[in-house]
């Protein structure tokens, strides 16, 4: 299987069937992340569909331009341009026809979401502030396994590792740093 960073070189060469090959593998995980990132008052999975086509495609056009400086790079400039759309979206005004997001911002969710309800909301901002301090490929390695669900092989694609368990030793090296920084 070639790696992202392969894909991304070929795609930036003008080559469709990468751009192609490169939103088959980042979108689906990219889903799974979002819906645990939208208030659960404007979640089903038709909004969360589009909003991630909808951030994916305001990215295509800078991929001729994007400069992988780590593996997981991409996945992780995608997963940015996610929050950030989830985020335009709940800040638009109120208007007569409302989206689910909108309604959502003027009536905040207070249900948590999985990641919420598994470390709770202390532990949450504690897991995020502590995320931000490790290497971005500690932090790819943790949110591709973790928050994604990938599978170590989808990781060591991932990451530019040889095999899965290469992937398996990178993330769980990676858990200890962030048990670490939470300490």
């Amino acid at each position: 299987m070639e790696s992202t960073i392969d894909l991304l070189a070929r795609a930036q060469q003008g080559d469709s069937a990468a751009v192609s090959l490169l939103m088959e593998r980042s979108v689906p995980p990219l889903r799974r992340w979002a819906r645990g990132r939208i208030p659960q008052t404007a979640r089903n999975f038709a909004d969360t569909q589009d909003i991630v086509q909808e951030a994916v495609v305001r990215v295509l056009p800078s991929l001729t331009t994007f400069e992988a400086r780590h593996p997981g790079a991409l996945q992780e400039l995608l997963r940015q341009a996610v929050a950030d759309h989830i985020e335009r979206l709940l800040q638009r005004p109120e208007s007569d026809a409302r989206t689910p997001f909108q309604k959502a911002a003027l009536n905040p969710d207070t249900a948590p979401s999985a990641l919420e309800r598994a470390v709770g909301r202390d532990g949450l901002q504690q897991y995020d502030a502590a995320l931000r301090q490790l290497s971005p490929a500690d932090r790819q390695a943790i949110v591709a396994r973790i928050e994604l669900q990938q599978s170590y092989e989808e990781v060591a694609i991932a990451l530019d590792l040889p095999d899965a368990e290469a992937a398996r030793a990178a993330v769980t090296a990676a858990l200890a740093r962030l048990i670490e920084a939470m300490a």
